[in-house]
């Protein structure tokens, strides 16, 4: 909207739609770094040191990776003047599903971020998205020296539908992020039915 900073949201005026979006994916995908590179207040963030005791359950492979969410991230982003996103950036291990599907609940729809480095990963949770039934676009997240592969290819891989959104997106830049984001909401208002 012409002069609405996006950096600095307007104070909440209760004029304004609200709208809860679940910020999905496996373990490593950027989900945390999403949410707060994004929010416009100082984010929730439940990220806690990987130990010992929780290899067996929560591997990976990531070298530089030594936290991880256990409950939820949250943050708040005006993406209009008129139109605020409430972010809820679920945790990624199967064994916290059950609180990604507490979390869903009043959700409009969810963004799932993907790490092409770890595709099969991304299986689990899509299918769980699918289950709660709610509408979703897939970003995959561009990690450096990630492998690069066409959007055919992993619409196919992942057996994404016709109408599911695919965005290449960066993570760690809130205007690539955004743009996600956007991609999500003109999907959310594409499913709307018309009014008559």
């Amino acid at each position: 909207m012409p002069g609405f900073n996006a950096s600095e949201p307007p104070a909440l005026r209760g004029t304004e739609r609200t709208v809860k979006i679940l910020i999905a994916g496996h373990v490593g995908a950027g989900k945390t770094t999403l949410v707060h590179g994004l929010s416009q207040i100082r984010p929730v963030s439940t990220e806690e040191v990987m130990t010992a005791a929780g290899t067996a359950t929560d591997h990976t492979d990531l070298p530089d990776k030594s936290t991880t969410t256990v409950a939820m991230d949250f943050g708040r982003l005006h993406l209009a003047e008129d139109l605020v996103l409430y972010l809820f950036g679920a945790p990624g291990q199967e064994r916290f599903f059950p609180i990604v599907s507490d979390l869903a609940e009043g959700a409009l729809g969810a963004l799932v971020l993907v790490d092409t480095r770890r595709l099969r990963e991304t299986y689990p949770i899509l299918e769980l998205i699918e289950k709660l039934g709610l509408p979703y676009a897939v970003a995959v997240n561009a990690f450096d020296g990630a492998p690069v592969h066409s959007p055919e290819r992993l619409r196919e891989v992942m057996d994404l539908d016709g109408p599911t959104p695919l965005v290449i997106c960066d993570a760690r830049d809130p205007d690539s992020s955004r743009g996600a984001l956007a991609v999500l909401i003109r999907h959310l208002l594409d499913l709307m039915p018309e009014s008559s």
